[in-house]
């Protein structure tokens, strides 16, 4: 395979930049950059960067020997500072030596094709990363970890044994041997059981919204901007008497606790001549249909239009803002939060109730994050498990308890990213006294 290169960090202005490099015997290709390449592992060096013989940076360098790193092959990591044009000048010096560009997880495609990682330990570093909570950190390091690859594991191996037994008397039923007796099939009823038991201590997020766009939508001047803004705690978003100021989509991440959320302030609505005021409005008509979480804020010179709103969000999830409680406590029921965007009076009840309507609704006996694939396969898995153990008792049914046995494997196989030759007659010989 080639040497690849990618920029970890996020390509901006920071303190620091790091790059990572992979690919058989990629030191040697140093000696262009270095006076010296680093020769011990794990040792972190203070080295001079040079590419076209000048000097771009004094960087830090780390050199991993495969296959003990995280492709399986031989990485380097550079530690620069991160400027763009320090970082624009390294890319240019990898081109030059021919290091390709990586492509999206090649690295973690390396290590599980290097068998560093199982498949779904794969999976589970994008779980990580993207993980919005601690529960979701937990559960998606637990499977990175291997406890869940091991888990599943034995259960595969479980499977192929009782499924040896079954093949066993398939084969042989003319010998003397008794191969499916009471206890065998007490072990294919605690399997079921166990991996019952086992997928219900997984978690997936295939229902759950992921972009948690939140859109604030409203009559004019009702203070959507001024709560947009006090929401952020910072001015994103321009504030004026004046109706109509806000004429396009603003938006921004917040982060509350240990979520983030994308918040959007629209346009007001209202009747205009405007031709760039009626484009705001309409975009704020079409964001409704993709936002997760619609706010509609109102004041009490506005409240009576809140039930068009209410019609205009349809069966969106809605929460009804009352603002601008500074300017008096005549107050309008039917709302769902009281607060001043001025003063900050019950903005943090808003972001409570926000970040409850996000919340992810784990099981407290998860441990482990998994993908919709994943859940699919378990399904396959049991749904197989399950038919061969209401096929065990009818000796003419051998075969079909056999396959069922067989596929059930394969699932859990498909997770883990093996795709072996079924090697069962050898496994047969190898684990019974046959005698033939």
């Amino acid at each position: 395979m080639s040497v690849i290169y990618a920029l970890a960090t996020p390509p901006a202005k920071s303190a620091i930049c790091v790059f990572r490099v992979s690919g058989e015997s990629c030191l040697d290709l140093f000696k262009e950059f270095f006076s010296s390449p680093p020769k011990k592992e794990r040792f972190f060096y203070l080295k001079n960067f040079y590419y076209d013989k000048r000097l771009v940076d004094r960087v830090g360098v780390v050199y991993f020997k495969g296959p003990k790193s995280y492709t399986g092959e031989d990485c380097v990591e550079i530690y620069a500072h991160g400027g763009l044009a320090v970082i624009k000048e390294i890319i240019n010096a990898f081109k030059s030596v021919g290091f390709d560009e990586a492509g999206p997880g090649e690295f973690t495609k390396r290590a599980f094709l290097n068998d560093k990682l199982s498949l779904n330990e794969a999976e589970s570093v994008l779980d990580l990363i993207n993980a919005s909570t601690k529960e979701e950190a937990y559960m998606s390091a637990a499977a990175l970890s291997g406890r869940l690859s091991s888990e599943l594991g034995a259960f595969s191996e479980e499977i192929n044994n009782l499924r040896l037994r079954v093949e066993g008397e398939i084969d042989f039923n003319d010998e003397d041997e008794v191969f499916l007796d009471e206890k065998l099939k007490d072990s294919f009823a605690c399997l079921v059981s166990n991996f019952e038991s086992f997928v219900s201590k997984c978690h997936h997020k295939s229902n759950e919204s992921v972009s948690k766009k939140v859109v604030f939508i409203g009559p004019v001047n009702s203070g959507k901007s001024s709560l947009f803004n006090r929401l952020l705690g910072f001015e994103r978003a321009i504030v004026s008497n004046k109706p109509g100021t806000t004429r396009d989509l603003i938006d921004s991440e917040l982060f509350y606790n240990d979520l983030s959320f994308s918040l959007y302030d629209t346009a007001g609505l209202r009747d205009t001549s405007d031709f760039i005021e009626e484009e705001g409005i309409r975009k704020s008509k079409e964001e409704i249909k993709n936002a997760d979480l619609v706010v509609g804020v109102f004041d009490k010179t506005s409240a009576n239009e809140s039930m068009f709103f209410t019609s205009l969000v349809g069966k969106k999830p809605y929460l009804k803002v009352f603002n601008k409680t500074d300017l008096g406590d005549d107050l309008v029921e039917g709302f769902d939060c009281y607060l001043s965007a001025k003063t900050g009076r019950g903005v943090g009840d808003l972001k409570k109730r926000i970040s409850k309507h996000f919340e992810v609704n784990i099981k407290n006996n998860s441990i482990y994050m998994v993908k919709e694939r994943h859940i699919d396969l378990f399904s396959v898995c049991l749904n197989h498990l399950k038919s061969g153990f209401d096929k065990f008792e009818n000796e003419e049914l051998f075969e079909l308890v056999a396959e069922d046995l067989k596929i059930s494997r394969e699932s859990l196989n498909s997770i883990l990213g093996r795709k072996s030759a079924d090697d069962l007659l050898g496994d047969i010989f190898n684990n019974f006294c046959i005698g033939k």
